[in-house]
């Protein structure tokens, strides 16, 4: 066990997920992605923390996550891994290969397919708090702009391979239909919502074909519209 290196879980509850992804049937998914995520994490025999909303401290995301890094510095850790709970393919093999970088010093970013990330592992040493409040949180540019930071300062950046994380019923879609292994649980909430969701396309298809063009091809008697 790598006593110098912990595992930060920056993650919301379920119900907080929802009110920020409404996705239909969210709650059950992000239930189930919580229990996933900390399974993996549990599986490295590295220590490691969950920060829900309630253990978060700050006004905006990026306070929130600043403050729960340095909180696992505090507590004597050399070594930060932060990783969220929306990334179904994450692995025990992505953390453990993060361990094993941050023994030679570099900074590990594992990106993803929204131009955020998944993963950071960083050395205390790397930690600048005024550089990481200044970053673009929960935006396309941050992946790349942490990489430059990172450059920038001499800093061997090591990137692991590109996931997706789930924001979205697209995202969903795109988790689904790849190819790579996932609980059978998260198969079937998935495959619940995807259905659900191509059940109320059709519904609201079938609402618009009905009422707003069949009454063009009218034969009979004339439609009444109301402005």
């Amino acid at each position: 066990m790598n006593q110098k290196t912990a595992i930060l879980v920056f993650a919301n509850s379920s119900e907080e997920e929802i009110r920020h992804k409404p996705i239909s049937g969210g709650k059950q998914l992000f239930s189930a992605l919580n229990a996933h995520t900390q399974h993996i994490v549990k599986s490295t025999a590295l220590p490691y923390f969950v920060y829900t909303e309630n253990e978060q401290q700050g006004h905006t995301f990026g306070e929130r996550f600043v403050n729960a890094i340095q909180d696992i510095y505090d507590k004597g850790f050399e070594n930060v891994i932060t990783i969220g709970n929306d990334t179904p393919h994450l692995q025990k093999k992505h953390l453990l290969e993060t361990v094993k970088q941050l023994k030679s010093n570099t900074f590990v970013l594992g990106p993803s397919t929204d131009g955020g990330f998944y993963l950071m592992g960083l050395h205390k040493s790397q930690f600048k708090i005024d550089v990481l409040l200044r970053l673009p949180w929960q935006s396309r540019e941050l992946s790349d702009c942490i990489q430059r930071w990172i450059r920038q300062s001499k800093i061997e950046v090591i990137s692991l391979e590109v996931l997706e994380d789930i924001d979205t019923v697209k995202d969903l879609k795109s988790v689904f239909d790849s190819f790579k292994t996932l609980p059978r649980e998260l198969i079937t909430i998935i495959q619940k919502i995807l259905n659900h969701n191509t059940q109320c396309i059709n519904t609201c298809a079938h609402y618009v074909y009905s009422y707003h063009i069949l009454p063009f091809f009218n034969k009979g008697s004339p439609f009444i519209t109301f402005a």
